[in-house]
């Protein structure tokens, strides 16, 4: 089936006109469920507190819905994150069981994030959203994180797993994050944080609201984990939400995001990071610049206690460029692995010297700089009816979004050029529609929950220089079924199967030269079973066994100048999470979030999708690259009067770097078994008035040194973070 687009307004007219004619006649007959969660509920919190709830989407919600939602569910808000003061979102996730995340540059700002085994490389294989609103530049034609707001944004997190993640889109495979930003204050109130530290680490936080207005600040700075990588982000956001009309609320948002990096590309050889240390990087050319502006409205109508419509409105516009002298540890760019230079009396080429060990200079040695400059226009409307009965929950959604492209890479003849010859320029445009339904039905102490999801969209290429264009349609339909049993008034069993679906990025699916590549969406047969349970007063545990099926898998090569071709194939995943919390009296508390994913095979030979040749090395039974058997995050924390400490451990479990499972490392570093690490952090905290606290965190406090990834060479992660810091609150 190939998707059609020219019928979505009728379609999204008809489905919107119906849904408000139908919602007031069956609200009429269906008594309120007050466990559901309902927006007159949530009004009703609201009218009670100083703080105005703002309208959105429901991911997970609050902790009275975890036992309807018939998969694994995690959620965690802002006393959480300031006990810890989490530096970067990398940090927070790692509390979440099936999380696993690696650093990249030390600041958190291009997260490479992975769900239950899954390939974790610029976080394509699952859906973020910011208050359910759509977070990446292009989730369905090119979504991959090299933008990520800073964590100090975020009031909570959600990550939602299983048959539920069906409810959002367009990547279903691995489960949805959903950041969650502040409500609006009534009235007037707020506060001013900062802190310092070595790496020449600043933050300034300022966060002021009242009359349901809000306005949130962010400037952050410092150096990242190795030499001439040094970051400066500000981060803006504006908010307003009011209600009108005795049962509308409207939320109206703005921000504006900007970033001026320091940042290579290119990992290190082998010889570099035994000669050199980890965290030498010669490249002190390479600068990276960010611009991301969007706006965003929600509204929300209540038809009665029971029914009510949803929706949102969004728009982005994101520019990147990023200048660098190599891509990758084996990167010959503009003929400079052809050009012999003498460095330590030893004449060779400038490659061949990085392979040596020895120290080169780019200023000098590499004469050119390559510009990929990128700008995406993301546009949006999503709504949502929900209506609840005293059988259970109905909800029903369409969203229509458009993604454009433009990519540029420009290739200059200077160490610093920032111009030159203009190598590539590609217009994409992805035009997509989906629609869901869902019921829950309660029966008793049991809840199901079939689902529905429909995908379509359509893409577009243009290769401006030479006027080859090339289009290419892509639909799926995915069931799912979510199941609760509320064992006691403690526990509940949760179980649930669905399809996984994600689609194929603009540029796998249509080459340059406007031909369609014989790549297949990803497919997988997802299902869990598990468990959520109170154990005692203040102690609660969710544990979850869980497969996850793939009829295609995509690898996206990983290596700029496609030093690693696009690859699939057949691939299973099997395990086990375990995530504890328990507050005790005497002030203690203690958290662990353990996963054990004890399969990741490729069940098949994984193909270059040009050559249809396998992948050398790749073959059934070997374990898939960057998944870890064993992660885990384990707190232990105590309060005591105005003094709050936590120590934590975050360990992440060895694991190879390629499809043949290479053991030693090569020469440049891109493959071989990436070692376990355990990286420690802790956190003081003391309220020194009712209104000024003080506080005290140290990151990776033993210093350790340790590989994070070798995709493009050997990258490390960040060296010890101490800071001092204050927040004053008025």
């Amino acid at each position: 089936m190939n998707a059609r687009t020219d019928w979505i307004p009728p379609l999204s007219a008809s489905l919107l006109l119906a849904t408000v004619a139908l919602a007031p006649m069956h609200a009429q007959t269906s008594p309120r469920d007050s466990s559901s969660g309902s927006a007159s509920a949530a009004a009703q919190r609201a009218d009670e507190s100083d703080i105005l709830e703002q309208p959105r989407f429901e991911v997970v919600g609050e902790r009275d819905r975890l036992p309807v939602i018939g998969g694994s569910a995690d959620t965690f808000g802002a006393i959480a994150l300031e006990q810890s003061r989490v530096v970067t979102v990398n940090e927070a996730l790692r509390r979440v069981p099936g999380v696993v995340v690696r650093d990249e540059e030390g600041f958190g700002l291009r997260p490479n994030i992975g769900l239950r085994g899954l390939n974790p490389t610029r976080t394509t294989k699952l859906t973020l959203l910011e208050d359910a609103i759509p977070l990446a530049y292009a989730p369905y034609g090119d979504n991959a994180s090299y933008y990520h707001p800073p964590v100090d944004r975020y009031v909570g997190i959600e990550v939602l797993k299983g048959a539920h993640s069906l409810l959002f889109g367009p990547q279903t495979i691995g489960g949805v994050i959903n950041y969650l930003t502040p409500d609006a204050p009534r009235s007037p109130s707020g506060f001013v944080q900062a802190s310092i530290g070595n790496r020449s680490f600043l933050n300034a936080h300022l966060r002021v609201g009242g009359r349901g207005a809000l306005l949130d600040y962010t400037r952050k700075q410092g150096d990242g984990a190795r030499e001439n990588l040094e970051h400066e982000i500000d981060d803006l956001n504006l908010k307003y939400t009011f209600r009108f009309a005795d049962r509308h609320t409207l939320t109206l948002r703005a921000n504006y995001y900007t970033e001026d990096s320091q940042v290579t590309y290119s990992g290190l050889t082998l010889a570099e990071y035994q000669n050199l240390g980890a965290r030498y990087n010669p490249f002190e050319n390479d600068g990276f610049d960010i611009t991301r502006t969007g706006i965003s409205a929600t509204h929300r109508v209540e038809f009665s206690e029971s029914a009510d419509l949803t929706t949102n409105l969004y728009h982005s516009e994101f520019d990147r460029d990023w200048w660098r002298q190599s891509s990758n540890s084996q990167d010959g760019q503009h003929g400079a692995g052809a050009v012999v230079w003498v460095i330590d009396g030893v004449s060779a080429t400038f490659l061949q010297h990085r392979l040596a060990g020895r120290r080169v200079d780019p200023s000098t040695q590499f004469a050119s700089a390559q510009g990929r400059l990128r700008a995406y226009d993301t546009t949006g409307i999503e709504s949502r009816y929900s209506l609840r009965t005293s059988a259970g929950e109905f909800q029903t959604g369409l969203k229509l979004h458009r993604e454009e492209q433009n990519r540029r890479q420009i290739n200059g003849n200077a160490p610093t050029a920032r111009t030159g010859t203009l190598a590539e320029d590609n217009f994409r445009k992805t035009d997509a529609w989906s629609v869901f339904a869902a019921h829950r039905f309660e029966l008793g102490s049991f809840a199901l929950t079939p689902i529905a999801r429909y995908e379509a969209m359509d893409f577009d290429r243009l290769n401006r220089l030479t006027g080859v264009a090339g289009t290419a349609s892509v639909d799926r339909f995915l069931p799912g079924l979510g199941a609760t049993w509320r064992a006691s008034d403690t526990t509940t069993l949760f179980a649930g199967i669905h399809r996984g679906f994600a689609p194929p990025r603009v540029e796998d699916l249509i080459g340059g030269a406007g031909t369609v590549t014989d790549v297949d969406a990803e497919k997988s047969l997802n299902s869990e079973i598990g468990v959520r349970a109170d154990l005692m007063e203040g102690v609660s545990i969710q544990a979850a066994l869980f497969r996850q099926d793939f009829d295609n898998l995509i690898a996206v090569g990983s290596i700029a100048g496609g030093g690693t071709p696009l690859s699939q194939g057949e691939a299973v995943f099997e395990g086990a999470e375990l995530g504890v919390y328990g507050r005790f009296s005497g002030g203690f508390r203690t958290r662990l979030a353990y996963t054990n994913v004890f399969t990741a095979r490729q069940a098949s030979p994984f193909v270059n999708v040009a050559s249809k040749i396998a992948i050398p090395g790749s073959v059934a039974g070997n374990r898939q690259p960057y998944a870890p058997r064993h992660t885990l995050t384990a707190a232990i924390g105590y309060t005591l009067a105005r003094v709050d400490a936590e120590l934590e451990a975050q360990y992440i479990g060895e694991h190879f770097t390629d499809f043949a499972n290479t053991v030693a490392a090569s020469a440049d570093g891109q493959r071989g078994v990436i070692e376990a690490a355990t990286v420690w952090n802790a956190t003081v905290n003391f309220r020194a008035t009712d209104t000024l606290t003080l506080f005290a965190t140290g990151k990776n406090l033993a210093d350790k040194t340790y590989i994070t990834d070798r995709t493009r060479g050997i990258v490390v992660g960040m060296p010890r973070l101490v800071q001092f810091g204050a927040r004053f609150t008025f």
